[in-house]
């Protein structure tokens, strides 16, 4: 099994030939001591919010001294953000949060700060790509700056063509691309590839590689794309706060290892805010190193996950952070249980023909909006009535479930169950 490449990478950038923790420690606690010296003289919002906090750290344990930033703080004055003049700003992305009224988050990147994304998005990709190989992008690339544009540079500084196709395509016109093409490799979300996957005279092609982000990744989605591709799988952690990347799995796929020499993570308590103990599931917390345009300090991601403990198989001693399968506010209360997006995937998407699918609770029933395979809508319909009764949370809750096949082609970003009962009910 090969090492992933993301452990001699951190090794040269901290300024050693071989890879170390405790230089890596070493390195990530002078980084936090400069962030934070950044931060207090040149970002407004961070010279008020640090008032009460400690001037310098004497060890990584003492970060936790210092208060979180949240995604209301950056929503309300992002500009205070800023640790360098506006005219240095090379990208702003705009998030709009989904059921979330008021400002939209503005995230700010110096061209620099880009720069550390390709490089990440370089040692990244060469996990599972070759010189040679044809990855499809099936990101947004429209602008630049965007993730696509970032990904398809990346991937031509190590010898790989990239094809920038962005979202909201036919799915007979992509596969047509991909055959004609020779494409080795894809990068898209989940549903999006499943939906490529499972059209028919899909599986006459063969591919290298997957990479899935921007959502939750299924078991029932790698399942069917392996077997439709004879290819093997991989997933990508990141958001924009990150910069876009945080970290990737290697061919091991027991977690991501993270990019440690340009973030530093934590695990802490969603009540306490204190850090759990090694192993335990809690919030992931992350704290940028090398940004310079906008800095972020203990940033609340609202992603649950744990450190794996022990050695990856791959070798390296690098981190590996489990998994995202669901987020703080994404359980949703049904009587005296909860249920996630999560449970729904893996009830669903193994069912023969399901695309994609929409959740919406209500007070007189649970709609799920299917997009299936024409043709096997007779099959799929029962099967998702079946699967759905058998998830115990939702056989206690005695509700009415309501499938429709209707849900267009597209929403392929980040799923959630629309909650739309009364406050009496939730």
């Amino acid at each position: 099994m090969k090492l992933t490449p993301l452990e001699p990478w951190i090794a040269r950038k901290i300024g050693q030939t071989q890879f170390a923790r405790a230089d890596l420690k070493r390195y990530q606690l002078e980084k936090l001591r400069e962030t934070i010296q950044l931060a207090r003289t040149k970002s407004l919002f961070y010279r008020q919010h640090f008032a009460n906090a400690p001037h310098d750290l004497a060890t990584l344990d003492d970060l936790a001294q210092f208060p979180f930033t949240t995604a209301q703080d950056i929503r309300a004055l992002p500009l205070l953000f800023l640790c360098t003049s506006q005219d240095d700003i090379h990208r702003v992305v705009t998030l709009d949060t989904s059921g979330t009224t008021g400002n939209p988050k503005r995230i700010y990147f110096t061209r620099d700060d880009q720069e550390l994304t390709i490089d990440f998005f370089c040692v990244g990709m060469s996990t599972f790509t070759d010189p040679g190989d044809m990855v499809l992008i099936l990101l947004p690339c429209e602008r630049p700056g965007s993730v696509g544009d970032l990904l398809a540079l990346a991937l031509g500084r190590i010898g790989v063509r990239a094809i920038e196709y962005g979202h909201g395509k036919d799915e007979r016109a992509t596969l047509d691309v991909l055959a004609r093409e020779k494409v080795t490799g894809i990068v898209g979300t989940p549903t999006q590839v499943l939906a490529l996957a499972r059209q028919p005279n899909a599986s006459a092609l063969r591919l290298k590689s997957v990479l899935l982000s921007t959502d939750h990744m299924p078991n029932a989605i790698v399942n069917a794309i392996e077997r439709a591709w004879n290819c093997t799988v991989y997933n990508h952690y990141g958001m924009t706060e990150m910069g876009l990347g945080g970290g990737v799995e290697c061919e091991a796929r027991r977690g991501y290892h993270l990019r440690e020499a340009d973030m530093f993570f934590e695990i802490v308590n969603p009540q306490t805010g204190k850090p759990v103990a090694e192993g335990e599931t809690g919030e992931v917390v992350f704290t940028t190193l090398t940004r310079r345009g906008m800095p972020l300090i203990r940033y609340r991601t609202g992603d649950l996950s744990r450190f794996i403990p022990g050695s990856c198989p791959c070798g390296t001693t690098l981190k590996s952070l489990a998994r995202i399968t669901t987020r703080l506010d994404g359980f949703v209360r049904l009587g005296e249980s909860f249920i996630t997006m999560a449970d729904l995937d893996e009830a669903i998407f193994p069912i023969e023909g399901v695309l994609n699918f929409a959740a919406t609770l209500t007070d007189e029933e649970f709609k799920i909006t299917t997009r299936v395979v024409p043709g096997l809508e007779t099959h799929a319909i029962p099967a998702i009535h079946i699967a759905l009764e058998s998830i115990p949370a939702i056989a206690r809750a005695h509700l009415n479930i309501n499938v429709l096949a209707q849900m267009p082609q597209g929403n392929w970003g980040k799923r959630t169950i629309v909650d739309r009962r009364s406050g009496a009910n939730r």
